[in-house]
């Protein structure tokens, strides 16, 4: 790989780092590896909790799998992961200092490959691996390179979006903070107005470096005036076209949720804790609205989005 390449820099992003919230995930991923092992192609860690280093915290793992009925032994949940991926799981496990748990997204790898591309009308995944994230397990050197390749791909399509829809010109966190707002708006989303900016202070030099590579890769090399603005060139794509990935977002996001709350044991609960922890907005849920998350979310998301909690 070549130095300062997208490749490399997605390389050495993926590698493990300390800290707590790391070590919680190593630990979940080693008992998801105990009871799954022979159908993981590989973990990936990524999320607030990786960002924030909270190993109290529900951390967010992405299982990524050979086959559904590999994975799931079971053929309802096979088909419904087959249909509308990912299924969502609790995952517990007894740390040194008390219970560690996750929520884990599983999908295939093919799945995961097919959703970073360009052409993807759900945005979600590559939304989410743009950003960085840590490679805890693969299952062989294969593995890994078809996780590596397919970050590096996450990257690439946000860059071709984010000049596709950004200004001719503009800084690097211009581009990402116009982009990631553009993501969230086309998903039901928990989230504050300056959620972007945090996500991007975060890590600015991930940001920084990531964009202009996946630019050159994609032939699109951003020129840099005196100001430090980049003239990137315009990709042919129709900017027309991210209407249909936001109002499909939405139904996704809609359809994932009802799933949710057939198959994600404490999903209500989980629900409730991510909207508190991203918008600040409390949410109290009786008894019923836990037993019937169905019926009760159309009233709840109308609630939410009268108190601006989700968009």
């Amino acid at each position: 790989m070549t130095p300062g390449s997208l490749d490399a820099l997605v390389a050495e992003g993926l590698e493990p780092g300390p800290g707590g919230a790391m070590r919680a995930a190593v630990l979940l991923t080693g008992d998801i590896l105990s009871r799954h092992g022979a159908a993981v192609e590989a973990v990936l860690f990524y999320g607030a909790c990786r960002r924030d280093g909270d190993a109290g915290g529900l951390l967010d793992l992405y299982v990524l799998t050979s086959g559904h009925r590999a994975f799931h032994r079971r053929a309802l949940p096979a088909l419904l992961n087959a249909l509308l991926p990912p299924n969502v799981l609790h995952w517990q496990v007894q740390g040194a200092e008390g219970p560690v748990s996750a929520k884990v997204a599983v999908m295939s790898l093919a799945q995961f490959e097919r959703r970073v591309r360009p052409a993807s009308l759900d945005t979600t995944v590559w939304a989410r691996f743009c950003q960085p994230a840590t490679l805890l397990h693969a299952r062989d050197a294969a593995a890994r390179r078809r996780v590596e390749a397919a970050v590096a791909g996450a990257v690439e399509t946000a860059a071709l979006w984010a000049v596709a829809l950004g200004p001719p010109s503009g800084t690097v966190r211009e581009y990402w903070r116009g982009l990631f707002a553009r993501t969230y708006g086309a998903e039901l989303r928990a989230e504050r107005g300056n959620r972007p900016d945090r996500l991007l202070d975060d890590a600015p030099d991930w940001y920084a470096r990531t964009l202009p590579a996946a630019l050159a890769r994609l032939g699109l090399e951003a020129r840099t005036d005196g100001e430090g603005r980049l003239h990137p060139g315009r990709p042919a794509g129709p900017r027309r076209s991210w209407a249909a990935r936001r109002v499909l977002g939405k139904v996704l996001n809609v359809a994932r949720l009802v799933k949710a709350a057939f198959t994600f044991e404490g999903g209500a609960d989980y629900l409730a804790r991510k909207v508190e922890r991203h918008s600040g907005v409390a949410v109290q849920l009786t008894d019923w609205q836990r037993r019937h998350p169905v019926l009760a979310a159309p009233l709840l998301l109308w609630r939410l989005r009268r108190r601006g909690a989700v968009r």
